[in-house]
């Protein structure tokens, strides 16, 4: 039993938090109204550069079917500066399909 929960744990260790917020991250995008495509290109870039404190704000932001600008505006209303300037460039790449996340 306790070599189980040593294999979990050093494998949780090896996962960064960004890798394991991914899914949720990208399900919650997706609840706030996005398309799949943008909510997976988007959070991809976003786990990678917010905090998991950041990320767990914007987890709150669900709401009907939003493009990406409408989606920005509701973060802008979080009032996280780095947040809203990692979502916009986020945005505007996975829209433009300049991400490298989306290739």
């Amino acid at each position: 039993m306790r070599a189980a929960l040593g294999l979990v744990v050093l494998a949780l260790a090896a996962c960064s938090p960004s890798k394991l917020a991914y899914g949720q991250v990208k399900s919650a995008m997706m609840d706030a109204g996005l398309s799949e495509a943008n909510s997976a290109c988007m959070a991809e870039r976003m786990t990678d550069r917010l905090t998991l404190g950041q990320l767990q704000k914007l987890k709150q932001l669900k709401g009907e079917k939003r493009n990406l600008a409408d989606y920005v505006v509701a973060v802008r209303r979080v009032g996280d500066a780095e947040a809203l300037k990692v979502t916009a460039t986020s945005a505007a790449l996975c829209a433009s399909g300049l991400a490298s996340e989306k290739r």
